[in-house]
């Protein structure tokens, strides 16, 4: 707000001072000349009144000549002050409409409005630098989760584009450079509810910055940032605690999970899946030969892999490598030719890999032509060209912006849940597909919403049950489905953590302890339900004993009393 003060003051400093100039010298003017009375006496105007008759001339409003008819002396005066007053207030409106339509002033505006609409912010939300493909995924993937979005986007037709998209609740948008420490200070990253921060530009040097920038003026904030370049990550990781998400290599790792155990990425990718996606069916990359079209990072990401598992391949590239030459590498102009010469006959897969889409395309084209039951992998590098990647009905699709939707969720989601995936790789495919089948059976087949619960006795229910009553509290009953008639349940635990200690995949009747924190997948109503039993200590009652409890000091009392007797009776017994 003070930028706009100070530019109001500093392009409206000459048109005020001429307005008041010109007033002052209307007002001493009609205090000077002489008028007379109905009585023929002689008078003059008051500061007040002359300052009242400016006022009403110069607006051209008009209520004529009071308090007595002017002399020709004041009517003389009136003639000089109105044209005196209309020149400078034409000279000011005019000089009011060009700091409206000055582009500095309407953005100083906008980025006041946007750091106070920041302020306003009840809700815990992130903060998106950029809004590319991969950006807007994630911004709507968080809105569909009920976290708040503040963005900030350096292109004004990016940001502009905000506006006409259907979101719950509207992100807060700002068209502004994200690599200015104040720009992120307005934005809100040294809030209480800014969960993290985003680095998604296109620009690998510009998301370094952010990252960096963020990092020190919060330490603890959570700081993603998306890298194409090594360097790049290297240089982020040797900073510190910034999560990095190279989007060609997770694709790469991605087939090589496949390659080695497809039920495991088929897992991952669905509990890392925007809510209520579908459950993917297993990709299923063929053994045999590869042929890569285009050799530039990504190209290289997947030789690397496919280099590991000793898996034979040749690359089309029409660049002059810079290095020594790779003998994997054909330098060809002309796809069809390099794609005979590569030997794509026998080969088994193709990647149309390559920076241009339209070329990708036309590679697969062509590889199906000279072998028809080739599988085929398809590079989409711009949006407004998904029509024609779908039309081309490749096996895969890279798409940056649905890997980073995956990868970002799985980190900012729920931390528990990267530390299971992590443990499922090494558990192998039997165990992804046992946990995959359990979770269907449980919440269906559309993507589960996953929390984290923490055994802590400063909540009501857990006190009452651990240490009140000392009744076992199962797992079993934090995943019943309390709104059902029947002991249905709407939620499964994946993992236990009790001393340091994870277990996969617990068993539903192993009784919990303080301190120990489980990883749960259901409905979000699920996670709702649970919240409301740990809470309230009478629903926890009834959860565990299937007992309306008491909830009235009346009901309590008798039933206190009835429990006393009977205490009695058996003691008598004894």
């Amino acid at each position: 707000m003070s930028d706009v003060l100070f530019l109001i003051l500093r392009r409206m400093r000459a048109p005020l001072i001429l307005l008041i100039v010109a007033y002052a010298i209307a007002v001493f003017g009609f205090t000077q000349v002489p008028g007379q009375t109905p009585d023929g006496q002689p008078w003059k105007m008051s500061i007040f009144h002359a300052f009242y008759l400016v006022s009403y001339t110069a607006t051209t409003i008009g209520f004529g000549e009071i308090p007595y008819p002017y002399s020709d002396a004041q009517r003389l005066w009136l003639t000089v002050t109105i044209y005196l007053t209309v020149i400078a207030w034409t000279y000011t409106l005019g000089s009011i409409f060009t700091l409206i339509a000055d582009t500095t002033f309407r953005s100083a505006i906008a980025h006041s409005v946007f750091a106070w609409r920041v302020r306003t912010l009840a809700e815990p939300f992130y903060i998106l630098c950029g809004y590319g493909q991969s950006s807007r995924a994630i911004a709507h993937a968080l809105d569909r989760m009920g976290i708040r979005v503040v963005v900030i986007e350096y292109q004004k037709d990016r940001a502009s584009r905000v506006a006409i998209e259907s979101f719950s609740s509207h992100p807060v948008v700002a068209n502004a450079d994200a690599r200015f420490p104040n720009v992120l200070r307005d934005a809100g990253i040294g809030r209480r509810n800014c969960i993290g921060l985003l680095a998604l530009t296109g620009d690998d040097k510009a998301n370094q910055t952010i990252a960096i920038g963020a990092r020190t003026l919060q330490p603890s904030l959570r700081v993603v940032a998306r890298v194409k370049s090594e360097i790049a990550k290297v240089n982020l990781e040797a900073f510190g605690d910034v999560a990095v998400i190279n989007p060609f290599e997770t694709f790469a790792a991605n087939v090589a999970l496949d390659l080695d155990a497809p039920e495991v990425l088929r897992l991952e990718e669905w509990l890392t899946a925007a809510p209520d996606a579908a459950c993917p069916a297993r990709i299923g990359v063929p053994q045999g030969p590869w042929v890569l079209v285009g050799y530039g990072r990504f190209g290289h990401y997947i030789a690397q892999v496919l280099d590991e598992r000793a898996i034979p391949w040749s690359a089309i590239d029409n660049r002059t490598l810079n290095s020594e030459p790779d003998h994997h590498v054909l330098a060809n102009d002309n796809t069809d030719n390099a794609l005979r010469d590569a030997k794509i006959e026998s080969a088994a897969v193709v990647v149309g890999g390559t920076d241009n889409d339209a070329v990708n395309l036309a590679a697969i084209t062509l590889a199906r032509r000279r072998n028809p039951k080739i599988w085929t992998i398809i590079r989409q590098n711009h949006i407004a060209d998904r029509v024609l990647i779908r039309a081309a009905k490749a096996n895969l699709r890279f798409v940056q912006s649905e890997i980073m939707v995956h990868e970002c969720l799985q980190l900012i989601n729920e931390p528990m849940l990267g530390d299971f995936l992590k443990q499922m790789r090494k558990e192998g495919g039997l165990f992804a597909s046992s946990t995959l089948e359990k979770i269907q059976s449980r919440v269906g087949n559309r993507a589960p919403h996953a929390w984290s619960f923490r055994c802590d006795l400063i909540q009501p229910g857990i006190f009452y049950a651990l240490l009140q009553q000392q009744i076992p509290l199962t797992l079993k009953t934090l995943a019943r489905d309390t709104d059902a008639d029947d002991e249905s349940h709407c939620a499964l635990a994946l993992m236990l953590v009790r001393g340091g200690i994870a277990s996969m995949l617990p068993e539903e009747d192993t009784v919990l302890q303080a301190g120990d924190r489980v990883l749960f997948v259901g409905r979000r109503r699920a996670q709702t339900l649970q919240r409301r039993i740990v809470a309230d200590p009478l629903a926890m009652e009834w959860l565990l004993t299937g007992a309306e409890p008491p909830r009235s000091a009346i009901f309590r009392w008798i039933r206190a009393r009835k429990q006393r007797r009977a205490n009695n009776q058996v003691a008598e017994a004894g």
